[in-house]
């Protein structure tokens, strides 16, 4: 693993074991999308290096808030080897550095070149539809 990346991966787990969640980043390659499709929301982070700035910035902006992510029901998918030709990677194309939130159909709903902090990607999350499905779906609280 290279040093940069090994380091990004830690200080993401140690900011998420800090905050009392479990929330780890999954390798695109370990990723079952059966196993996964409406149960979980994926938040798709390529790059053609785990060295690349761009996913450096990603990786630490994602470390500093994984509960909004995890209320959400995200999961943080991370492929930073183009030569893997993952299934995630030959479905969605990336070019470089792409953020890519798709909704628990992993259907991609939006694609950034740039990195999002946490604010700006559970915004968007809660506009995609499934999503609005589930808060309106929720039980009143207190009743």
């Amino acid at each position: 693993m290279k040093p940069l990346y090994a380091f990004v991966l830690s200080a993401f787990a140690a900011t998420a074991a800090l905050a009392g969640d479990a929330f780890v980043p999954v390798p695109a390659a370990q990723v079952v999308i059966s196993e996964l499709m409406f149960v979980k929301r994926p938040v798709v982070i390529f790059a053609d290096t785990p060295n690349d700035p761009n996913f450096t910035r990603q990786m630490e902006l994602i470390a500093r808030d994984p509960k909004s992510l995890a209320d959400r029901g995200v999961v943080v998918i991370t492929d930073t080897d183009p030569a893997a030709k993952t299934e995630l990677r030959q479905k969605l194309r990336p070019r470089g550095f792409s953020l890519v939130l798709m909704d628990k159909d992993w259907q991609p709903e939006i694609r950034k070149p740039l990195p999002w902090d946490v604010r700006e990607i559970s915004h968007a999350i809660d506009k995609f539809p499934l999503r609005r499905q589930e808060v309106n779906e929720r039980p009143a609280a207190g009743g």
